[in-house]
Formats: structure tokens, C-alpha cells, sequence
């Protein structure tokens, strides 16, 4: 599956301490008519035994740096609902709810 986003233009980067990574981000570059060019992360995960020691922090800064590097006006992404501890830390790195994400799963 990864390489498959990788030709669609995915990226990965991660963190790595003593050997073991901890933290990865997943993202890629995006044009819409809604931001014009911009960052989205599909992904952001810190291993279970690695979270609130910064990890996270680190790749948002990270990005962001990419971000504007690349050009982008923007940075965003999408959050379940139930991930409440999640949201905390996007706000406290300066995030808003800029939106609802809609889905609609297709049967056969």
C-alpha cells in the first residue's frame, strides 16, 4: 500500500532514537481550489510508549518547514471524531477546525 501512495506522491519521515523509530509522518503536496497549494498529513503516529515526550511536536515543525519550502499557503489534515486526545495536541500546535470531512462508503 505504501508504495502504491508513493507514486501518487506520499512521502514518509520519522523520527529515530537509539535505532528504534518512534514518531513517522506521512504526507504529501496537494493543489485544490479551496488552499491552492498545500501540505496534507495523512498520517501522524508516535509509538504508544513514545507519546508526550515531543515527538509529534518535533514533526509538525518539521512539516511545516517542508511546507513552506514547498511553496504551500497550508498545512491541514483530518481527525476522527473520537480522538480526543488527538485534537488536544493539534490545538495546542496551533491547528483549528477549519472543516467537517464528509464520507460515504461505496458498496458493491
Amino acid at each position: 500500500m505504501v508504495r502504491l501512495m508513493e507514486s501518487e506522491g506520499y512521502r514518509i519521515a520519522f523520527l529515530q532514537e537509539e535505532g528504534k523509530v518512534v514518531a513517522v509522518a506521512g504526507y504529501r503536496i496537494l493543489n485544490n481550489l479551496h488552499m491552492g497549494k498545500h501540505l496534507y498529513i495523512n498520517d501522524l503516529v508516535t509509538s504508544d510508549d513514545e507519546r508526550s515526550r515531543g515527538h509529534g511536536k518535533r514533526l509538525i515543525k518539521w512539516l511545516r518547514t517542508q511546507a513552506r519550502s514547498a511553496g504551500c499557503g497550508f498545512i491541514d489534515l483530518d481527525s476522527g471524531t473520537h480522538r480526543v486526545r488527538a485534537h488536544k495536541f493539534y490545538y495546542e500546535q496551533d491547528f483549528a477546525i477549519a472543516s467537517f470531512h464528509f464520507s460515504e462508503e461505496l458498496g458493491d
